[in-house]
């Protein structure tokens, strides 16, 4: 009897250990896959047609989170004691980064760094000025592509030439923009200043980008629109200038890419809506 109980009891403390061993395994497994996302990469999807022509609706792309080190909203939800940056490496003009909306920390955005802290960038005529020299830019023609909502547009393509460090020497960075129009406040704007720990950013689709153009509802922070300027105001809840810790890392590469002008679940339009041309695309430029 007691020989029969003694197995009882060892054949219910393994079955425990079991489960034990493979919950531990579960809360490994979900360490090792949060720890990745949060230092090393991270997956994001395109929602909008800003960065029309560089991206697509539809596109996955892969996001690296070590390049510009770590701050607060690195991990999957946001840290409040960490200030700052740590392994802090700033981004440069014409990097294409992933942040935290300005206004609300649960939106990311994807846009291009166009100014650092301490350039002066002016738009005449849809002409960007970086410290009164303007960026080069050669037309390519117009391009067309459709939107959101399923409707056609078209505006004039450009290979935009922007210079990573401060002297002419340096690194150029080329990249395709669009535009539609010279025309409107948003391509006529005043001089933006862009303050110590922040960047000013714009959508390469640059007349269907809420960027740092936009100031409206930006008086609190490092980042906050100057008192008595004259910058442009949006929605009154416009992105400006973005702080620094509010970067989640670089753009590196499209994974996959996908149409869908069609329904999601009109399944018999997928195979016609995969852009294989697109896949492992790489984002980030030196040259065109």
């Amino acid at each position: 009897m007691d020989k029969k109980t003694d197995i009882q009891r060892l054949l219910r403390q393994a079955k425990d250990d079991g489960w034990l061993l493979f919950l531990a395994q579960i809360i490994f497994l979900l360490f090792l896959v949060f720890g990745f996302r949060s230092l090393v990469f991270q997956p994001f999807t395109i929602p909008s047609g800003s960065m029309v022509p560089t991206l697509l609706v539809g596109d996955y792309i892969s996001v690296t989170k070590y390049d510009y080190g770590y701050s607060r909203y690195s991990f999957p939800f946001p840290v409040p004691f960490l200030k700052g940056r740590i392994f802090e490496s700033e981004p440069k003009r014409g990097d294409v980064i992933v942040f935290r909306f300005t206004q609300d920390s649960s939106i990311d955005y994807i846009k291009r760094v166009v100014g650092v802290a301490g350039d002066r960038l002016q738009l005449k005529h849809g002409v960007v000025y970086l410290n009164d020299k303007p960026l080069q830019r050669v037309s390519q023609g117009e391009h067309q592509y459709l939107n959101r909502e399923g409707r056609s547009w078209s505006g004039e393509e450009f290979i935009e030439e922007n210079h990573v460090g401060e002297k002419d020497s340096e690194e150029i960075r080329r990249y395709h923009i669009l535009q539609e129009t010279e025309e409107g406040a948003a391509n006529n704007t005043e001089v933006y200043t862009v303050p110590s720990g922040c960047l000013f950013v714009m959508g390469d689709n640059r007349d269907d980008s809420a960027d740092s153009r936009f100031q409206g509802g930006r008086e609190v922070g490092s980042c906050s629109t100057p008192l008595g300027s004259n910058y442009l105001v949006g929605s009154g809840r416009d992105l400006g200038f973005v702080p620094l810790e509010n970067v989640e890392g670089k753009a590196r590469r499209v994974l996959l890419s996908f149409d869908f002008s069609h329904s999601k679940w009109a399944f018999w339009y997928w195979p016609s809506e995969i852009r294989l041309n697109r896949f492992f695309h790489p984002i980030q430029q030196r040259g065109v």
